[in-house]
């Protein structure tokens, strides 16, 4: 997939791209939908299929860096959208000078002169341009203006069963602050995941008999401190593994939230590696025991818990 930043005309092999446009946070089933409406139209087309996609988010523009619990940082989101069936993606930085472009001078300068497209899809609820004053009715106005195709992707019900709950990332996002990751990975089409490169710790793990491979997440993280059954990606190699996410109360109860990752059946050097933690299933919320035997006891519990939860699936 050809990845570009920032292109000031169309980039090599994506040139006359069908586009679909959005922030893709997550890029669960109601982006896997409007990406997928893009492919179709790019092969009808006989064009290149891509994302067109934004940095910063727009509400970490706006109000902050962190504002917006981030389902899939800039890392991530790019693995997402790699699994799938595109030809590339184009990331566009969100800065003033975008914030300012009307509707109109988005389609103008970005899709037409930049990226030359032959067409465009989008969400029902997409808007872009100053002040979202761009919307998919404009978009498709717009298109007939312009010469280039557009379609809009109709609302996407949470799960098969048809209950009425609109595909969004703050859906996903709530799910996943409640620790509820099997309800997320519903939502979302796919189990929420995290990359990071391991780090040196305390090394209290290893005393324990419990050593973790280290990883701080995003700081926008939101996920609920407590205990995962987890699958850890390592060299291209799965394996299971149960994680801790939080303070560590019962040791140190301070500084940022880290991810610790007891990995089955494993033994090697993991750090400087980036490894990829798949979240499976929720076993409990962080507690503070009464000392380490305690603790130590509990996490042997987790780790047949998880064990268990993997083994189902």
């Amino acid at each position: 997939m050809i990845l570009v930043h920032d292109p000031l005309s169309p980039p090599p092999g994506l040139e006359g791209a069908v586009v679909a446009i959005g922030n893709f946070d997550g890029v669960h089933r109601g982006h896997a939908a409007v990406i997928a409406c893009a492919e179709k139209l790019a092969r009808k087309l006989g064009k290149p299929a891509a994302v067109l996609t934004f940095e910063p988010h727009p509400v970490d523009y706006f109000a902050g860096k962190g504002s917006v619990f981030r389902l899939t940082p800039e890392t991530e989101r790019a693995r997402c959208l790699a699994r799938l069936d595109l030809d590339g993606a184009v990331v566009i930085t969100f800065n003033a000078e975008l914030a300012g472009l009307s509707a109109e001078d988005f389609v103008t300068q970005i899709l037409i002169n930049r990226l030359g497209v032959s067409g465009a899809v989008v969400g029902y609820d997409f808007h872009f341009g100053k002040n979202r004053s761009g919307s998919p009715a404009f978009l498709a106005e717009a298109g007939l203006r312009h010469g280039f195709a557009v379609e809009i992707v109709p609302q996407v019900v949470a799960d098969v069963d048809g209950h009425a709950e609109a595909v969004h990332s703050n859906t996903a996002r709530k799910a996943l602050e409640e620790g509820d990751v099997a309800r997320a990975a519903k939502l979302l089409g796919h189990p929420w995941f995290t990359v990071g490169e391991v780090i040196h710790g305390e090394k209290l793990g290893r005393t324990l008999g419990f050593p973790t491979a280290n990883v701080r997440l995003d700081p926008s993280c939101r996920l609920r401190h407590g205990i995962y059954a987890v699958r850890i990606a390592i060299d291209g190699v799965t394996h299971g593994g149960v994680a801790s996410f939080g303070r560590r109360p019962t040791v140190t109860d301070a500084g940022a939230p880290l991810l610790e990752t007891f990995v089955f059946d494993f033994e090697g050097d993991l750090y400087g590696k980036t490894v990829e933690v798949t979240f499976v299933g929720w076993i409990r919320g962080e507690e503070k025991f009464e000392g380490l035997d305690a603790l130590v006891a509990e996490m042997n519990r987790d780790k047949d818990k998880a064990r268990a939860m993997l083994a189902r699936g």
